[in-house]
């Protein structure tokens, strides 16, 4: 067998795992739901050896969604971290066989101190499955590993089951992604939903010029500013014209070119520009490119600039539509 063939017999046995795995789900899963919808404190995972790494994971996957979680190794636990289990928490522990040495040494001392416990095992008859209060059959039939030792089905299958925990949650809680992105602040989702206009707008040192102003003076300007443009503002202080770089090159090309001329009689009268700092960056963004240009300066009700948004700002903040 060529190891293409190999590789696909791998996805096969685990695929044909989690299909039964989905059949087969019943009450106990709902009981688990219920049990951790009740928890005052937070749901600790536990587990050894690959079972502790699907373990830390799925901890990681309830606290990013909604469920208050932690991973704690059992070792640790009969070494002083057991007391980081509170009364008003829930145990999630994992093991395949659910004999676990180091796992069934702290059962009795959760169950002593009346800490709900959830059971993940492939083995119904186990200690892990007599200590738990709703327990879940991680049972496969057979490892994808050739030799059937290497845990690979049974790791995935118990990932999934932690997943689909976690997605009913979601679900349950009512969570959205709003929620989602308050746990992800310097994600993307949280970029896109939380950051707006006034965290990355200029303020200080902007190049601003009158309407009197030359092009010589406003290349000057240009330059010291470092932003392609130039702002153009009346007698009032009020926004009334822009030049860019751009700008700049398309006057250059026409016959009678001063750099003497006034700036304004080559700059783009009554730009785009907004008024709300509140708005989100990402929706910036969106303005940004629909009307294809680089710059949004921002202004007052009365038309008084108040900083301008470049679109490298965006970028380099990470921003997305």
């Amino acid at each position: 067998m060529d190891l293409i063939n190999i590789a696909k017999e791998t996805f096969h046995i685990e695929a044909d795992a989690l299909y039964k795995m989905a059949e087969r789900l019943d009450q106990n899963f709902l009981d688990a739901i219920e049990l951790i919808m009740h928890t005052k404190g937070k749901l600790i995972i536990t587990g050894v050896g690959k079972s502790g790494l699907v373990g830390a994971k799925m901890a990681a996957t309830f606290a990013s969604t909604g469920t208050s979680s932690f991973f704690l190794h059992p070792t640790e636990a009969l070494h002083g971290d057991l007391g980081m289990i509170g009364k008003e928490d829930t145990v999630l522990a994992i093991s395949s066989s659910g004999e676990s040495e180091e796992l069934t040494k702290i059962l009795p001392h959760i169950k002593r101190f009346e800490i709900p416990l959830i059971g993940f095992t492939g083995n119904k008859n186990s200690s892990l499955a007599h200590y738990a209060d709703v327990f879940l059959d991680i049972s496969v039939e057979k490892e994808a590993c050739p030799l059937n030792i290497a845990p690979t089905t049974s790791t995935t299958l118990t990932m999934a089951l932690g997943d689909a925990l976690a997605v009913a949650l979601m679900k349950e809680r009512g969570f959205k992604k709003e929620d989602f992105a308050s746990f992800h602040p310097g994600g993307s989702l949280g970029k896109k939903l939380f950051i707006k206009i006034k965290d990355l707008m200029r303020t200080e040192s902007l190049p601003i010029i009158d309407t009197k102003t030359t092009l010589r003076d406003a290349i000057v300007k240009m330059s010291e500013g470092k932003l392609g443009t130039v702002l153009i503002v009346d007698e009032s202080n009020k926004l009334t014209a822009l030049l860019s770089d751009g700008d700049l090159r398309r006057a250059l090309m026409k016959k009678g070119f001063s750099l003497d001329q006034l700036a304004i009689d080559y700059a783009c009268k009554n730009p785009k520009s907004h008024h709300n700092t509140e708005l989100l960056a990402s929706e910036a963004l969106e303005i940004i490119e629909n009307d294809r240009i680089q710059l949004l300066p921002l202004t007052d009700d009365s038309g008084k600039i108040l900083g301008v948004l470049h679109i490298h700002d965006l970028i380099n903040a990470g921003i997305k539509k």
